[in-house]
Protein backbone atom coordinates (compact mmCIF):
# COMPACT_ATOMS: atom_id res chain seq x y z
CA UNK A 1 0.00 0.00 0.00
CA UNK A 2 0.94 3.83 -0.72
CA UNK A 3 -0.02 6.28 0.30
CA UNK A 4 0.60 9.67 -1.71
CA UNK A 5 2.16 12.70 -0.98
CA UNK A 6 2.93 16.03 -1.76
CA UNK A 7 6.67 15.14 -1.46
CA UNK A 8 6.94 11.45 -2.10
CA UNK A 9 4.98 8.08 -0.83
CA UNK A 10 4.71 6.33 1.99
CA UNK A 11 4.99 2.99 1.64
CA UNK A 12 3.89 0.76 3.89
CA UNK A 13 6.43 -2.31 4.97
CA UNK A 14 9.70 -0.56 4.28
CA UNK A 15 9.90 0.56 7.80
CA UNK A 16 8.02 1.14 10.95
CA UNK A 17 5.34 4.01 10.51
CA UNK A 18 5.11 6.32 13.38
CA UNK A 19 1.53 7.25 13.78
CA UNK A 20 1.29 10.28 16.23
CA UNK A 21 -2.67 10.68 18.32
CA UNK A 22 -3.67 14.55 18.26
CA UNK A 23 -6.85 14.49 20.12
CA UNK A 24 -9.37 17.42 19.70
CA UNK A 25 -11.54 16.49 22.44
CA UNK A 26 -12.12 18.21 25.89
CA UNK A 27 -12.10 14.87 27.00
CA UNK A 28 -9.11 12.60 25.44
CA UNK A 29 -7.81 10.26 28.23
CA UNK A 30 -4.27 11.60 27.84
CA UNK A 31 -4.26 14.79 26.67
CA UNK A 32 -7.43 16.00 28.93
CA UNK A 33 -8.20 18.99 26.22
CA UNK A 34 -4.99 20.52 26.00
CA UNK A 35 -4.74 20.46 22.81
CA UNK A 36 -8.96 21.18 22.03
CA UNK A 37 -8.32 24.86 20.62
CA UNK A 38 -6.96 25.40 17.13
CA UNK A 39 -3.70 26.78 18.32
CA UNK A 40 -2.94 24.65 20.78
CA UNK A 41 -3.61 21.78 18.20
CA UNK A 42 -1.50 22.79 15.16
CA UNK A 43 1.18 23.53 17.30
CA UNK A 44 1.28 20.02 18.95
CA UNK A 45 0.26 18.76 15.27
CA UNK A 46 3.87 20.55 14.47
CA UNK A 47 5.94 19.09 17.55
CA UNK A 48 4.98 15.80 16.55
CA UNK A 49 6.17 15.98 12.96
CA UNK A 50 9.03 17.48 14.04
CA UNK A 51 9.63 14.50 16.24
CA UNK A 52 9.31 12.34 13.29
CA UNK A 53 5.63 11.50 12.94
CA UNK A 54 4.77 9.81 9.66
CA UNK A 55 1.34 10.55 10.16
CA UNK A 56 -0.47 12.67 12.53
CA UNK A 57 -4.00 10.69 13.56
CA UNK A 58 -6.82 13.10 14.72
CA UNK A 59 -9.77 12.49 16.29
CA UNK A 60 -12.65 14.27 17.82
CA UNK A 61 -14.64 12.21 19.90
CA UNK A 62 -12.84 10.38 22.98
CA UNK A 63 -13.64 6.70 23.28
CA UNK A 64 -11.81 6.03 26.99
CA UNK A 65 -14.02 4.02 29.09
CA UNK A 66 -16.52 6.03 30.57
CA UNK A 67 -16.34 8.84 27.54
CA UNK A 68 -19.68 10.64 26.53
CA UNK A 69 -21.16 10.36 22.85
CA UNK A 70 -20.44 13.35 20.36
CA UNK A 71 -22.71 14.04 17.72
CA UNK A 72 -21.21 14.41 14.19
CA UNK A 73 -21.61 18.29 13.87
CA UNK A 74 -19.71 18.15 17.44
CA UNK A 75 -16.97 16.20 16.42
CA UNK A 76 -16.49 17.83 12.74
CA UNK A 77 -16.18 21.49 14.44
CA UNK A 78 -13.20 19.75 16.46
CA UNK A 79 -11.48 18.08 13.85
CA UNK A 80 -11.71 19.64 10.33
CA UNK A 81 -10.38 23.39 11.21
CA UNK A 82 -7.28 21.67 11.99
CA UNK A 83 -7.33 19.30 9.70
CA UNK A 84 -7.66 21.90 6.68
CA UNK A 85 -5.09 24.18 8.36
CA UNK A 86 -2.36 21.22 9.28
CA UNK A 87 -3.34 19.78 5.76
CA UNK A 88 -2.16 23.57 4.12
CA UNK A 89 1.19 23.43 5.81
CA UNK A 90 2.65 20.25 5.43
CA UNK A 91 2.97 16.74 3.25
CA UNK A 92 2.55 14.46 6.34
CA UNK A 93 -0.45 12.31 5.73
CA UNK A 94 -3.82 13.52 8.26
CA UNK A 95 -5.61 10.29 9.37
CA UNK A 96 -9.17 11.03 10.56
CA UNK A 97 -9.92 9.14 13.39
CA UNK A 98 -13.96 8.23 13.42
CA UNK A 99 -16.55 5.73 13.21
CA UNK A 100 -19.18 8.43 11.63
CA UNK A 101 -19.30 8.19 8.06
CA UNK A 102 -20.29 11.88 7.99
CA UNK A 103 -17.34 13.14 9.68
CA UNK A 104 -14.91 11.11 7.33
CA UNK A 105 -16.03 12.27 4.30
CA UNK A 106 -15.82 15.99 5.71
CA UNK A 107 -12.18 15.19 6.81
CA UNK A 108 -11.36 13.65 3.36
CA UNK A 109 -12.54 16.57 1.63
CA UNK A 110 -10.78 19.25 3.90
CA UNK A 111 -7.40 17.00 3.58
CA UNK A 112 -7.54 14.10 5.36
CA UNK A 113 -6.13 10.85 3.67
CA UNK A 114 -7.01 8.14 5.88
CA UNK A 115 -9.59 6.77 7.78
CA UNK A 116 -9.17 5.36 10.92
CA UNK A 117 -12.27 3.50 12.08
CA UNK A 118 -12.38 2.11 15.66
CA UNK A 119 -15.69 0.14 15.18
CA UNK A 120 -14.59 -1.85 12.26
CA UNK A 121 -16.70 -0.61 9.98
CA UNK A 122 -19.46 -1.97 11.92
CA UNK A 123 -21.16 1.38 13.74
CA UNK A 124 -22.14 3.41 10.12
CA UNK A 125 -23.27 1.21 7.20
CA UNK A 126 -22.38 4.38 5.07
CA UNK A 127 -18.64 4.37 6.35
CA UNK A 128 -17.50 1.68 3.50
CA UNK A 129 -18.98 3.53 0.49
CA UNK A 130 -17.21 7.04 1.84
CA UNK A 131 -13.91 4.95 1.72
CA UNK A 132 -14.48 3.51 -1.62
CA UNK A 133 -15.80 6.43 -3.55
CA UNK A 134 -12.49 8.21 -2.36
CA UNK A 135 -10.02 5.28 -2.97
CA UNK A 136 -8.87 6.06 0.85
CA UNK A 137 -7.35 4.03 2.69
CA UNK A 138 -9.08 2.51 5.88
CA UNK A 139 -7.81 1.29 8.87
CA UNK A 140 -10.11 -1.25 10.43
CA UNK A 141 -9.93 -2.69 14.22
CA UNK A 142 -10.92 -5.36 16.33
CA UNK A 143 -13.29 -4.62 18.77
CA UNK A 144 -15.73 -6.35 21.21
CA UNK A 145 -18.68 -4.26 21.72
CA UNK A 146 -19.03 -1.06 20.51
CA UNK A 147 -17.90 2.56 21.17
CA UNK A 148 -18.45 4.45 24.58
CA UNK A 149 -20.03 0.58 25.58
CA UNK A 150 -17.71 -2.15 26.03
CA UNK A 151 -18.04 -5.39 27.99
CA UNK A 152 -16.54 -5.16 31.36
CA UNK A 153 -15.72 -8.70 31.52
CA UNK A 154 -14.75 -9.85 27.82
CA UNK A 155 -14.64 -13.70 27.26
CA UNK A 156 -12.95 -15.17 24.55
CA UNK A 157 -13.61 -19.23 23.90
CA UNK A 158 -9.95 -18.74 21.59
CA UNK A 159 -8.88 -14.88 21.53
CA UNK A 160 -6.46 -15.24 18.44
CA UNK A 161 -8.69 -16.99 16.33
CA UNK A 162 -11.85 -15.31 16.71
CA UNK A 163 -10.09 -11.81 16.31
CA UNK A 164 -8.71 -13.23 12.60
CA UNK A 165 -12.47 -14.63 12.15
CA UNK A 166 -13.49 -11.06 12.52
CA UNK A 167 -11.55 -9.51 10.20
CA UNK A 168 -12.02 -12.02 7.34
CA UNK A 169 -15.52 -11.00 7.87
CA UNK A 170 -15.10 -7.30 7.91
CA UNK A 171 -12.35 -7.45 5.12
CA UNK A 172 -14.87 -9.42 2.97
CA UNK A 173 -17.72 -6.62 3.46
CA UNK A 174 -15.23 -3.88 2.98
CA UNK A 175 -14.22 -5.46 -0.96
CA UNK A 176 -17.44 -6.10 -1.29
CA UNK A 177 -18.56 -2.35 -0.71
CA UNK A 178 -16.07 -1.59 -3.25
CA UNK A 179 -12.86 -0.90 -0.78
CA UNK A 180 -9.94 -1.98 -2.65
CA UNK A 181 -7.94 -5.04 -0.48
CA UNK A 182 -4.56 -3.47 -0.87
CA UNK A 183 -6.29 -0.09 0.88
CA UNK A 184 -7.12 -2.24 4.28
CA UNK A 185 -5.24 -1.67 7.18
CA UNK A 186 -5.81 -4.24 10.52
CA UNK A 187 -5.72 -3.32 14.13
CA UNK A 188 -6.15 -5.64 16.80
CA UNK A 189 -7.56 -3.23 18.81
CA UNK A 190 -5.76 -3.40 22.31
CA UNK A 191 -7.53 -2.45 24.89
CA UNK A 192 -11.29 -2.57 23.19
CA UNK A 193 -13.17 -5.19 25.02
CA UNK A 194 -9.87 -6.94 25.94
CA UNK A 195 -8.80 -7.61 29.75
CA UNK A 196 -4.74 -7.24 30.34
CA UNK A 197 -4.13 -10.95 30.05
CA UNK A 198 -5.96 -10.30 26.17
CA UNK A 199 -3.51 -7.23 25.30
CA UNK A 200 -0.78 -9.08 26.07
CA UNK A 201 -1.54 -12.54 24.01
CA UNK A 202 -2.40 -10.23 20.90
CA UNK A 203 1.22 -8.23 21.35
CA UNK A 204 3.04 -11.97 21.55
CA UNK A 205 1.08 -13.69 18.64
CA UNK A 206 0.89 -10.71 17.05
CA UNK A 207 2.34 -12.34 13.27
CA UNK A 208 -0.04 -14.34 13.43
CA UNK A 209 -2.04 -11.82 11.75
CA UNK A 210 0.10 -11.86 8.68
CA UNK A 211 -1.94 -14.46 7.24
CA UNK A 212 -4.41 -11.47 6.43
CA UNK A 213 -1.48 -9.80 3.96
CA UNK A 214 -2.57 -7.04 5.43
CA UNK A 215 -0.39 -3.95 7.23
CA UNK A 216 -0.99 -4.21 10.65
CA UNK A 217 -0.90 -1.30 12.96
CA UNK A 218 -0.41 -1.08 16.73
CA UNK A 219 -2.14 1.54 19.35
CA UNK A 220 -0.49 0.58 23.16
CA UNK A 221 0.42 3.88 24.00
CA UNK A 222 0.23 4.68 27.74
CA UNK A 223 -3.01 2.37 27.91
CA UNK A 224 -4.21 1.46 31.23
CA UNK A 225 -3.06 -2.70 30.91
CA UNK A 226 0.46 -1.30 31.50
CA UNK A 227 -0.36 -0.30 34.78
CA UNK A 228 -1.86 -3.26 35.74
CA UNK A 229 1.06 -4.94 34.34
CA UNK A 230 3.88 -3.04 36.29
CA UNK A 231 1.32 -2.49 39.41
CA UNK A 232 1.80 1.41 39.61
CA UNK A 233 0.26 3.04 42.32
CA UNK A 234 -2.57 5.40 42.27
CA UNK A 235 -0.41 8.47 41.83
CA UNK A 236 1.24 6.25 38.89
CA UNK A 237 -1.90 4.86 37.64
CA UNK A 238 -2.83 7.62 35.08
CA UNK A 239 -1.85 8.04 31.18
CA UNK A 240 -0.48 11.22 31.96
CA UNK A 241 1.96 10.12 34.17
CA UNK A 242 5.28 8.77 32.33
CA UNK A 243 5.34 5.83 34.59
CA UNK A 244 3.04 4.18 31.88
CA UNK A 245 6.03 5.71 29.06
CA UNK A 246 8.43 2.71 29.59
CA UNK A 247 5.78 -0.23 29.22
CA UNK A 248 4.27 1.72 26.35
CA UNK A 249 7.64 1.13 24.93
CA UNK A 250 8.29 -1.75 25.18
CA UNK A 251 5.32 -3.21 24.12
CA UNK A 252 5.71 -0.73 20.98
CA UNK A 253 9.32 -2.68 20.39
CA UNK A 254 7.66 -6.19 20.84
CA UNK A 255 4.93 -5.14 18.05
CA UNK A 256 8.04 -4.18 15.81
CA UNK A 257 9.22 -7.46 16.47
CA UNK A 258 6.24 -9.44 15.75
CA UNK A 259 5.30 -7.59 12.64
CA UNK A 260 3.52 -4.21 13.43
CA UNK A 261 3.83 -1.96 10.20
CA UNK A 262 2.55 1.15 12.39
CA UNK A 263 2.47 2.00 15.81
CA UNK A 264 -0.06 4.81 16.81
CA UNK A 265 1.75 6.62 20.19
CA UNK A 266 1.15 10.20 22.04
CA UNK A 267 5.45 10.03 22.49
CA UNK A 268 6.62 10.56 18.82
CA UNK A 269 10.03 11.39 20.15
CA UNK A 270 10.90 8.04 22.61
CA UNK A 271 8.90 5.95 20.03
CA UNK A 272 11.10 7.23 17.31
CA UNK A 273 13.98 6.90 19.41
CA UNK A 274 13.62 3.39 20.23
CA UNK A 275 12.73 2.50 17.01
CA UNK A 276 15.79 3.48 15.51
CA UNK A 277 17.65 1.82 18.79
CA UNK A 278 15.82 -1.19 17.82
CA UNK A 279 16.85 -1.11 14.04
CA UNK A 280 20.86 -0.28 15.04
CA UNK A 281 20.60 -3.83 17.11
CA UNK A 282 19.18 -5.97 14.20
CA UNK A 283 21.40 -4.53 11.46
CA UNK A 284 24.64 -5.14 13.32
CA UNK A 285 23.48 -8.80 14.14
CA UNK A 286 23.21 -9.15 10.34
CA UNK A 287 26.05 -7.63 9.60
CA UNK A 288 28.02 -9.85 12.42
CA UNK A 289 26.28 -13.30 10.35
CA UNK A 290 27.88 -11.50 7.01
Amino acid sequence: MVIKQDKGCLEFGKEIIVAGVLNVTPDSFYDGGKNSDLGSALSHARRMIEDGADIIDIGGESTRPDSSYVSADEEKLRVIPVIKELSKETHIPISIDTYKAEVAEEAIKAGAQIINDISGLQADDEMARVAAENNTPIIIMHIKGHPHDFPKDPVYDNLIPEIISFFERRIEDAVNSGIAHNNIIIDPGIGFGKKPEHNLAILRQLNDFKCLNLPIMVGTSRKSFISNVLELSDEQNLPTSDARLAGTLVTLIIAVINGANIVRVHDVREAVQAIKMYRAIESAKCEEKT
